[in-house]
């Protein structure tokens, strides 16, 4: 059986807490540091994992064992030098994946540059759809319509290649009701369950939000 992926957040503002508590809702385990000892305590009541503590101290993070963290998404765009500072730590420790929320390009590219893989600027990505995009992993984009049901852009797997709609049965298999393909710029929503898919198109379906987060 596959390792549940696991996540930290540092910084727990509004974009943070959104972030962390979306993760926590759909069964992921999530880290949650900052500095503020109230916002701590207010948010242990959700966040069953939640820490008062320094990410800019390296012996703070090897203390919080992040270096077994898969992804750490660090949301502290106010403060650019601790954004840093856990950005370069946290890929010293071996984090696959750094996100780091900024609040100018400037700031962007700074992060980029120390290693963060991914920026994202607050007001065109909220936090609730950071957290689905990570859970949704594999998947293109992920757009909300309600709170159990989104439209995703699904890659093509090797397996799929070849095989039909009706082969593959993705309704049943996975709850996916396949609505369009696209095939670069086209798209298409007049589809042939018969054709054969290419590894060139990707899939999109409407689906579950709980089921996506099951797909792999």
């Amino acid at each position: 059986m596959r390792k549940k992926k696991t996540y930290a957040v540092f910084g727990l503002g509004r974009y943070g807490k959104a972030v962390a508590t979306e993760l926590v809702d759909a069964g992921m385990e999530v880290l949650a540091v900052d500095t503020d000892q109230k916002k701590v305590n207010d948010l242990a009541a959700i966040l069953p994992i939640c820490k008062c503590a320094d990410v800019t101290d390296p012996e703070v993070i090897a203390r919080l064992g992040v270096a077994d963290i898969n992804t750490v998404i660090v949301c502290m765009a106010s403060d650019l030098e601790a954004s840093v500072m856990a950005v370069t730590l946290c890929k010293e420790a071996g984090v696959k994946t750094v996100i780091a929320k900024c609040a100018t390009e400037m700031h962007q590219k700074i992060l980029l540059r120390v290693g963060a893989d991914e920026v994202v600027f607050p007001e065109n990505e909220s936090g609730v759809r950071l957290a689905k995009n990570l859970l949704s992993s594999g998947f293109i984009d992920m757009i909300s319509l309600s709170k159990d049901t989104s439209i995703v852009e699904i890659e093509i797997k090797p397996e799929w290649v070849g095989k039909n709609l009706i082969e593959l049965n993705l309704r049943k298999k996975h709850g996916f009701n396949v609505v369009a393909i696209r095939e670069g710029k086209k798209v298409t929503v007049d589809i042939d369950p018969e054709q054969p898919l290419s590894e060139h198109i990707t899939l999109i379906v409407l689906a579950n939000t709980t089921k996506l987060a099951k797909f792999k």
